[in-house]
């Protein structure tokens, strides 16, 4: 299911210095064996869903889910490889 880590592991930099609430579980995004890609975040739906844009929403089954900025730009290169 869970195929390859996008971007370096978070957890030794997570250790040193927490940058989200999630911070025992760590941020991170993972490419899935059928080629998405899943996130795992702080949960966000309830306060960021009555400020999505006009034209954006969640269905009954998705979340909003929020991560470092860094997370993000450390995971640039891989995700350009994808």
């Amino acid at each position: 299911m869970f195929k390859n880590r996008i971007g370096p592991d978070p957890h030794p930099e997570m250790t040193a210095s927490p940058t989200t609430s999630a911070g025992n579980g760590c941020p991170d995004i993972w490419e899935l064996e059928s080629g998405d890609v899943a996130i795992i975040g702080v949960r966000k739906t309830s306060v960021l869903s009555p400020h999505l844009p006009s034209g954006a929403g969640c269905g009954p089954d998705e979340e909003i889910v929020v991560i470092p900025r860094s997370l993000l730009l450390n995971a640039r290169d891989d995700i350009l490889k994808l």
